[in-house]
């Protein structure tokens, strides 16, 4: 029983880590369509998508031309480049993060051809797995030639592999959401200062203002 309790928890864990989705989204002509990936350090990512164009004769998206290319770019958390490249109408892309932080991913079309685009829609069908997610188990199990709980024993070492980089990668945003604080706070703190300065000073040059006007008026 004291098994189970380790186990359940382990599973729930795996259960709310994001490491993987699917989407689709529409496009035109050189349009450039963006999305950003909290990804933490070292940790491999894939993308896979493919293009389908809209056929006004059977209103209904159908597999793109040969001709049609998507280019992508991904930048790091420092708006470093690190892909960028020419595919076809259906793609494979593949990076390592070495920088945890957003991830930003760009997609566009390298047609210049309006005559693909003659119904004005592409639609991109886009899957994205991160970490454990990448690798293809029944490849490595027939490669290295592993029993089945030997192929389920290196998907579990995996995903906590996986947990502790994204554990690690949070206690990174912690720590730059806690220095990001102590700086806005330091930040107000010397505002009121020079705010109550300002007042102590604007307060003294009236009293002195007031007290020669006074005299001048012979008033005291």
């Amino acid at each position: 029983m004291m098994l189970s309790i380790p186990a359940a928890a382990l599973s729930v864990l795996l259960a709310c880590i994001h490491t993987s989705y699917a989407l689709y989204f529409h496009i035109g002509e050189t349009e450039k369509k963006c999305f950003v990936e909290e990804i933490p350090d070292e940790t491999m990512v894939i993308g896979k998508y493919r293009t389908q164009l809209w056929d006004k004769q059977t209103s209904s998206f159908l597999p793109s031309t040969p001709g049609l290319g998507m280019h992508v770019e991904i930048k790091d958390p420092d708006t470093k480049i690190i892909l960028s490249r020419q595919y076809g109408s259906e793609g494979r892309f593949t990076f390592t993060s070495h920088t945890p932080g957003e991830h930003q991913i760009c997609l566009h079309s390298n047609s210049t051809k309006m005559a693909l685009f003659a119904g004005g829609k592409l639609r991109v069908h886009l899957d994205i797995q991160v970490g454990e997610h990448t690798n293809n188990y029944p490849e490595i199990a027939a490669k290295d030639k592993l029993t089945e709980l030997e192929l389920r024993v290196r998907q579990l070492l995996d995903q906590v592999e996986q947990i502790q980089k994204e554990q690690n990668y949070q206690r990174y945003r912690e720590e730059r959401f806690r220095m990001t604080s102590e700086s806005t706070n330091q930040r107000v703190l010397w505002w009121s200062i020079a705010q109550t300065f300002i007042l102590i000073v604007t307060g003294i040059w009236q009293m002195r203002h007031l007290k020669s006007f006074f005299e001048a008026k012979k008033l005291v």
